[in-house]
This record gives C-alpha cells, structure tokens and sequence, in this order.
C-alpha cells in the first residue's frame, strides 16, 4: 500500500496528465518539488496498473483514459481525413526497420504513425502529445517526445527546449506537415513557435518528407519553415494540379499520388 505522501503525489499527477494529456518528468518533478527519481518510481507504478503510458522524456495518458474520448485529431469525418489517411498509410510504408525518424503534428500524421507496423523496430521523435500517444502504444516502437506547453488545438508542445533537443538529434528521415506549399513562397504553417520545431526537423534530417494534401499546394500560410526544394519527396492525393506536379518534378523531387 502506498504511503499518503505518495498517494497524494500520485493524485496530483494523474491530475497534471488528464489537464494536459501528457507531462516530462522534469515539469513533474518541478511541479510536485521532488526529485525525478521519485516522480519516475511514481511513473513506474502508474504504468505497472495501466494508468498511464511512459514514453521517453515523461508520460502520456493512455487514449481511453483522457477526459473527452481518445487524444487524437484524425477525426474520420472531418474534410480531407480519407486523403489524409491513404497519405499517411503511404508515408508508414517508406519506414524501414532501424530508422530514426521525426514525426511532425497534424492528423496526416497521425496517421502515418498508426500504420507503421507494430513489429517494426524504430525510434520516433515527435513533439505532438497525439503521435507520441500512437506510437508509443508498441513496445518495439522508442518515443522520444520534445516537451513544452500543450496547445489545445494541435497538441503541440511548444518551447524553445523543444527545438534543441530535436537539433540534437540525427534523423534518417523527417516526415513534415504544411498549412500551405507554395513554389515562390516556400512550405508554410500557421503558427511561428510550431514553425521552429519544424525548421529544427529539416535541419537535422537526412531525408525529409512532406506530407500534403491537394489542397495546400499553391497556398500560403503566415509562417516559413522550408523551401519547396528542401524535401526530397512529396506524399499527396490525386487532385494535385498538373501545374505543381511539374514543379515538383522540375526540383527532382518524388512524388507519390495515393
């Protein structure tokens, strides 16, 4: 039987986690004034019951634990999610055994990361709560998950240790969403902070990867985070124009159309 002290400590934790969805183990550790080493003997504990799901750098609610329903933004019946879903299965099987591959936020991948083979053995740096939660449902997948604060709408954790940590990594392969994917404009998103943990995913990647749907090309969204030119290849649906396939063939750049 636990002590109160650490039933009080436990309480405050599954708090933090049904707030946020998922926490490092230094935000813990800060938060309940106590070393790590006690937060990660908590951890332990947690997950030993099936309460919550460990992932590299802290925990991560399990998907049917979360107040609300499962922590996801693939939503089958939003706008685009069959494109979304047939790009991401296509993306899942570039993934090769062995690989160290950064995931990007966004329902596309999210995807993406739900049909890598559970078997497959891969190491997956993400800083979205939704990816980390998918693939670290399979003990032969490693999460490394870059903190910071939640963002509600994306899942993203945002902050400047973020970014570091994934510079400081070497990737094989980096698989990117984008708001917009303009030829003169370059790859854009929505949000600047989001746009610095994707500008550290291209910079530290040996192949990267850009997932989109039809609709992005030729548009533009307010914040920069590559060139078209950047990517080495091109996942997207079938109602991409012939104006931008062309340029996309130009850069030498693969495409797959799925």
């Amino acid at each position: 039987m636990p002590s109160k002290k650490r039933q009080e400590r436990i309480a405050r934790i599954l708090e933090n986690l049904r707030s946020t969805g998922g926490a490092s183990l230094k935000d813990l550790a800060a938060g309940l004034d106590v070393s790590e080493m006690t937060v990660r003997r908590d951890l332990d504990l947690l997950a030993s019951e099936g309460r919550i799901r460990l992932v590299h750098t802290g925990a991560v609610l399990p998907e049917d634990a979360r107040e609300g329903g499962r922590l996801s933004l693939s939503d089958t019946r939003s706008a685009g999610s069959e494109e979304k879903m047939r790009i991401g299965q296509k993306a899942a099987s570039l993934v090769e055994a062995g690989d160290v591959v950064i995931i990007d936020a966004g329902a596309t991948t999210e995807w993406l990361t739900r049909s890598i083979p559970p078997d497959l053995p891969v190491t997956i740096l993400c800083f979205a709560l939704n990816i980390a939660l998918e693939a670290g449902r399979h003990p032969a997948h490693r999460v490394v998950l870059a903190g910071g604060a939640v963002k509600a709408s994306t899942l993203v954790c945002e902050s400047r240790e973020g970014a570091d940590m994934i510079r400081r990594y070497r990737a094989n392969k980096a698989f990117l969403s984008a708001g917009g994917a303009s030829e003169n404009l370059g790859v854009t998103c929505i949000d600047a902070e989001e746009a610095e943990l994707k500008k550290a995913a291209v910079a530290t990647s040996q192949a990267r990867i850009l997932l989109a749907d039809s609709r992005k090309f030729g548009r533009v969204t307010p914040a920069w985070f590559a060139d078209l030119s950047d990517f080495d290849a091109i996942v997207t649906d079938p109602g991409i124009s012939l104006e931008y396939v062309e340029i996309v063939r130009q850069l030498g750049i693969a495409l797959h159309v799925v």
